[in-house]
């Protein structure tokens, strides 16, 4: 596996106050740290002289397109300006080619820079990784402040909304235990600049579309649980979903259904996004058990408390076994 630097903050940002037309990536299936991180990048770099643009191989999520600024209709490659000339293309949030999905078949030899915070993963460029931060918004955050102390940047609401929705959403609105005291400091700065904290927690975490919430009450009623409660999989083959009318978007609250069972040790939740055999997974821990490395199984990745990854295997049934086959009930604790 190729070595590649890691980089100070300071040096990271001797790199981006160079005046470059840059694409930002992040992740399919965005989350609010990799949308949020995103944008806060987009942010600093077009204050310090650079045309910018992000780009994952998905769009982003209704109930995440405040976190845009109403700055990007589209986050599709084929959204990029015909008349970009792409100078540097940098990654947030994404740990691993796999993460990346189409984008890495399309830009992956081409990738100068990626900063983000997972502590399992396959390092593909020059990098600023912090294991210690709780989100990728934690390493933006200090960017920033390092960037509006010396007056290179202007510190903005839109800014601030950012790196503050990129946090909570990687520490579930900080009850993770992810959470740091740095953790705390940074929000802490964050709402005293006077963001409406209250309004972005609640369109992070509690605000639901009629979608979403026909996908959690079904994905109660798909809610299969081993080793004697420890163990809670919630499913959905693409026929559930095609029947609901669905899209992936609105399965995002089924790692929840399956996480807040009382006695639950380790959480999945697995979708079918198309017919073909092919199932996404997402995985929580509430225990000391570490689902990176059961995701690192199948090729995946992610935190030792949230991972995820995708099986293969003819039917849901058969992921799901191969799940949970592969956890030891006695690591369970």
């Amino acid at each position: 596996m190729h070595n590649f630097p890691s980089l100070t903050l300071d040096e990271l940002i001797a790199r981006l106050e160079v005046p470059q037309s840059t694409l930002i990536l992040f992740h399919r299936n965005p989350d609010a740290d990799a949308v949020g991180s995103a944008f806060a990048l987009k942010t600093i770099l077009e204050e310090l002289g650079s045309e910018a643009f992000c780009v994952c191989q998905n769009e982003i999520p209704a109930r995440l397109r405040f976190l845009t600024n109403d700055e990007q209709e589209s986050v599709l490659p084929e959204a990029i300006p015909e008349e970009m000339e792409i100078e540097r293309i940098i990654s947030v949030d994404s740990a691993s080619p796999s993460q990346l999905g189409e984008l890495w078949e399309l830009y992956g030899d081409q990738i100068d820079l990626m900063i983000d915070h997972h502590a399992s993963g396959e390092p593909y460029a020059e990098n600023l990784i912090d294991p210690t931060a709780a989100a990728t918004g934690e390493i933006l955050f200090d960017l920033a402040k390092k960037l509006i102390a010396d007056g290179r940047i202007t510190a903005t609401y839109e800014l601030y909304t950012d790196l503050y929705a990129a946090i909570s959403s990687d520490t579930g609105c900080f009850r993770y235990s992810n959470v740091t005291p740095k953790t705390h400091v940074r929000a802490a700065e964050l709402l005293a600049s006077g963001i409406d904290c209250a309004d972005i927690n609640h369109r992070l975490f509690e605000s639901k579309s009629l979608e979403q919430l026909r996908a959690q009450a079904a994905g109660i009623s798909n809610l299969h649980i081993f080793a004697d409660g420890k163990i809670a999989v919630a499913t959905f083959p693409y026929a559930l979903k095609a029947a609901l009318g669905l899209s992936d978007e609105h399965l995002e609250v089924l790692i929840d259904v399956a996480r807040s069972l009382a006695g639950v040790k380790v959480a999945i939740a697995i979708r079918q996004p198309a017919t073909e055999g092919v199932f996404r997974v997402s995985t929580r821990s509430n225990c000391n058990y570490d689902v990176s490395a059961l995701c690192a199984k199948f090729d995946g990745g992610g935190h030792k408390k949230a991972a995820g990854c995708t099986v293969t295997a003819s039917t849901m049934d058969e992921a799901v076994n191969k799940l949970v086959r592969a956890i030891d009930a006695e690591e369970l604790n």
